[in-house]
């Protein structure tokens, strides 16, 4: 009966929608990961997911709306203040990216005692909310211009600022890239350096992506144009690579935390 729960889950399709860091910054997350987890942690995950965990990376995003958790779609982002504080009251009533992490670190501490339809679906929040958390377009300044419509970039229309951060690793990198040849080239950390990126719980890791992503609305202030500077996506090169390769990192620690003993 969990086998055929899981299967139900796993082939349920719901609405697209727009994805943070889009498919390419989720699954080079994922990747990144990948290449630090341990083969204990890698063996028992695949009793739960029996395939390249990869093709889950934008999982809750296929399912945030028209599926049996539509509440899960105020899972993908949450906000700060002008004193980069947590602001929880945005999301009140379903909870932010915030919440959502630490339902899952609750849950995958025990996740033997858990149905297997559960562990599947917190794995895949996992996979999925911990690059949110480090995307610039859904660590939300309170105040700030994340979902002013139409800005321009040398003359090109986006449908949002929103969007286009959204979508900033394809406009740097271009589609072609895959996701395991951009894990490659921002894999470069030492061990010393990955444990540091890793002290500390989510939480920290948040008040750590405020600071770091505010830098987009200080290019670009809200309100003085929709005319962005012409050097927006080549000044967020360093930005992007620096939050997608913390979010790989971190992932990696906490499933080898979670399922590495």
């Amino acid at each position: 009966m969990k086998k055929l729960f899981i299967l139900l889950i796993a082939t349920t399709i719901g609405v697209q929608t727009a994805s943070a860091w889009a498919r390419l910054g989720h699954e080079t997350v994922v990747e990144i990961a990948k290449r630090h987890l341990t083969e204990k942690t890698k063996e028992n995950i695949a009793k739960y997911l029996p395939y390249d965990i990869t093709k889950d990376a934008v999982w809750m995003d296929r399912n945030r709306l028209g599926s049996p958790w539509p509440y899960s779609n105020d899972w993908h982002s949450y906000y700060y203040d002008a004193k980069f504080r947590h602001d929880p009251n945005r999301k009140i009533a379903h909870g932010d990216t915030m919440r959502a992490l630490d339902l899952a670190e609750r849950n995958l501490s025990m996740y033997e005692e858990l149905p297997d339809s559960a562990v599947v679906y917190n794995i895949r929040m996992i996979l999925h909310f911990v690059g949110d958390m480090h995307c610039p377009s859904h660590c939300k300044l309170v105040g700030g211009r994340d979902d002013e419509p139409t800005v321009y970039v040398k003359g090109k229309k986006y449908k949002s600022f929103h969007a286009l951060y959204d979508n900033m690793p394809n406009h740097i990198y271009g589609k072609s890239c895959s996701p395991a040849e951009l894990a490659e080239r921002l894999d470069t950390a030492k061990k010393g350096e990955i444990k540091r990126i890793c002290k500390g719980n989510h939480h920290d890791w948040a008040r750590e992506c405020m600071h770091s992503t505010n830098v987009v609305h200080q290019w670009n202030p809200q309100g003085e144009t929709r005319v962005l500077r012409d050097d927006t996506i080549e000044r967020s090169k360093d930005l992007i690579d620096q939050q997608l390769r913390l979010a790989g990192y971190r992932l990696a620690y906490l499933l080898n935390k979670y399922f590495g003993e």
